[in-house]
């Protein structure tokens, strides 16, 4: 996982400067969302799992395609955290924080502590810019910037100066500013460089002139870092080697991630995947990415509308494909009469809610994880349906395999929540080997299950299997399996239609003790010294994409001397069997959701403890420091 570091042509090398060692760094590059902050922040986190380096990051962008230029609505942002030891979340605030523009600044500097380094593109405080966003004065000149390590630095100038040979107007030059941007930093931080020149070469292949100005902007930034002397230090932060077991890494994001698990999933079932999707944020990525592979037996189908997309998934299902649609809130509010369907037809689907800021249209390209109750009640009748969700950018793929494994056992539709901050993030992940891949194929019905009193063999599509209570799945067309079902009350076993009330009281009992009775791994409990000096007095419970902010908490209150347990939910629907056993053995539970207390409330209800909710609902995940703070105070008032 490890690569030399490379000088373009021309640089010298970085050892001419001094040299800091550093054990981590929280960089965040921000400008309007039209500079490509976004593509500096992919790039220079390429570079840096190139390198070796453990990693997390945020991007964090306007929900507008082109929102105003040089307002703060309109700012665009990337963080990226890398370190040589392992890390879990993008981090609580930026080292270093470059600004292309007055509103970069103004939107992000009260994340900034004191001390850090800021790197400001002078060209663009013009008094007209400046004052766009509320400044009254020039902060590179009233003195508000005093406590920061301030870096002044003309990006489209020196960009356009070092593209002068380049066949491109002033504007058109300035646009590869965040390459020069990029370069700064990758000298900086000592990051290799053939990738991105690499990556930017097969990106405008098209326009090789276009290509070639990138590069030669990228490189120009490097050499003034090298060359400067407002730079008189770089910094190096080796390889996190120790915190990965051996093995084949990639840098992955959670929407890629899910791609992936999907594919494996339906290569290890051994049936074709079909996804039926609406585009919407932050979820379309996935249909993006599946388009890509029909090498696979994947086929993708771009719906006119929601309803349409989860219609055609369960249609797949019924043919006998791994039917997938996915979404995000508002999408599921749509699709929650044909999930109802499903639960009814007893067929396996995959519904994948990419949760965001709600309610209605909320905030489309910001992280909630408000979603839990709509998918465990938003439906019509009793509609149970089981709930997976993963923890980390990487837990994605895991997650997506083992949300097939409960479809095509139970025959069920179920539920997958990821959410924005996982879906764009990313993190180094370990390409799995195929051996070590659960088993997931499905024996489809070949022959009748059933003899009639008057010994006649016939298909009866509702008869259970008595362990899952799955009922058989046949692919339409065999031969004397010959079936209907739908959307109204069959009878058991036979499937005819039935309005009997004793006979309905059954099938719901069913359809309820199937997901009950659906096999999740036990709950494990980090406590250390539980055996010695018993239970810690609090526990943390978490789900979804709060287990690194929680998990990183819990480090720095142990580090600090205190005693905490801490436990993570895959399975919200059905809950592991001991958890409320572990519930129990602690004197208080603290739940930290990014929603107004949802799985505290499913907690409270079910199994009579007093979970206290901890809770936010910014369009943001939870930074560590915010949390220790949190559970501290819970410990200490216990």
């Amino acid at each position: 996982m490890t690569s030399q570091v490379s000088s373009p042509a021309g640089a010298r090398p970085p050892n001419e400067k001094e040299v800091r060692q550093l054990d981590r760094v929280i960089i965040r590059f921000a400008g309007d969302s039209g500079d490509g902050m976004q593509l500096t922040g992919d790039r220079f986190t390429s570079e840096t799992a190139s390198f070796g380096n453990d990693l997390s990051t945020l991007p964090n962008f306007p929900a507008e395609i082109r929102a105003p230029a040089g307002t703060l609505p309109g700012v665009s942002s990337f963080q990226l955290h890398f370190a040589d030891h392992d890390i879990l979340t993008p981090g609580d605030a930026p080292n270093v924080l470059v600004a292309m523009n007055p509103a970069a600044l103004k939107a992000n500097i009260g994340d900034l502590p004191r001390g850090a380094e800021l790197i400001v593109n002078t060209d663009e405080f013009t008094k007209r810019a400046m004052a766009k966003v509320g400044y009254e004065t020039s902060p590179l000149e009233d003195g508000s910037l005093d406590g920061y390590s301030v870096h002044e630095v003309p990006l489209t100038t020196l960009t356009v100066e070092a593209l002068k040979e380049y066949d491109l107007g002033r504007k058109e030059a300035g646009r590869s500013k965040n390459m020069f941007a990029l370069g700064l930093l990758s000298w900086m931080y000592h990051r290799p460089t053939a990738s991105t020149e690499q990556f930017l070469r097969t990106k405008f292949a098209k326009k090789p002139d276009v290509a070639e100005a990138n590069v030669a902007a990228y490189r120009a930034g490097w050499n003034f870092g090298e060359t400067t002397e407002d730079f008189a230090v770089s910094y190096e932060v080796a390889p996190a080697a120790a915190a990965f077991p051996p093995g084949t890494y990639r840098n992955i994001s959670g929407n890629l991630a899910l791609s992936y698990g999907l594919i494996a999933a339906s290569q290890q079932a051994d049936l074709p995947l079909f996804l039926g999707s609406y585009p919407i944020t932050p979820a379309s990525d996935v249909l993006h990415e599946l388009s890509k592979h029909k090498n696979f037996g994947v086929r993708t189908f771009q719906a006119e509308d929601e309803i349409a997309a989860i219609g055609a998934a369960l249609g797949a299902a019924f043919g006998g494909a791994l039917g997938v649609t996915t979404t995000s809130g508002p999408g599921v509010a749509l699709k929650s009469e044909t999930i109802g369907l499903a639960v009814s037809l007893e067929l396996p689907l995959l519904i994948l809610d990419i949760q965001r800021g709600g309610p209605s249209t909320g905030l489309p390209t910001k992280t909630e994880q408000a979603d839990l109750l709509q998918a465990m009640y938003g439906r019509n009748g009793e509609a149970p349906v089981p709930i997976v969700a993963p923890s980390t950018p990487a837990d994605c793929f895991t997650a997506a395999l083992d949300a097939a494994r409960i479809a095509l056992t139970y025959r069920t539709p179920v539920f997958l929540l990821s959410d924005g901050y996982l879906a764009n993030g990313s993190e180094p992940w370990r390409i799995p080997e195929i051996d070590s891949l659960p088993d997931l194929r499905v024996q489809f019905t070949q022959a009748p299950n059933h003899q009639l009193d008057d010994g006649t063999e016939v298909f009866w599509p509702y008869k259970r299997d008595p362990e899952t209570l799955a009922r058989p799945w046949a692919v339409p067309g065999t031969p004397g399996l010959e079936h209907r079902i739908g959307g109204i009350e069959k009878q058991d076993g036979s499937g005819n239609i039935s309005y009997d009330p004793a006979n309905h009281e059954f099938m719901v009992r069913t359809r309820q003790a199937k997901v009950d009775g659906i096999d999740v791994p036990d709950l494990v409990v980090d406590d250390p010294g539980a055996e010695d000096d018993g239970p810690a007095g609090v526990l943390v419970l978490g789900w979804g994409s709060t287990y690194g902010p929680i998990t990183a908490a819990v480090r720095r209150i142990r580090r600090a001397g205190g005693r905490i347990a801490q436990a993570h939910l895959r399975h919200l629907n059905p809950f592991p069997r001991n958890l409320g056993e572990e519930l129990a053995r602690y004197d208080k539970v603290v739940v930290p959701e990014m929603n107004l207390g949802q799985l505290a409330a499913l907690l409270r209800a079910k199994y009579l403890v007093d979970a206290q909710s901890y809770t936010q609902v910014r369009g943001l995940p939870f930074k560590a420091e915010q949390l220790a703070n949190a559970l501290k105070e819970a410990i200490d008032n216990g």
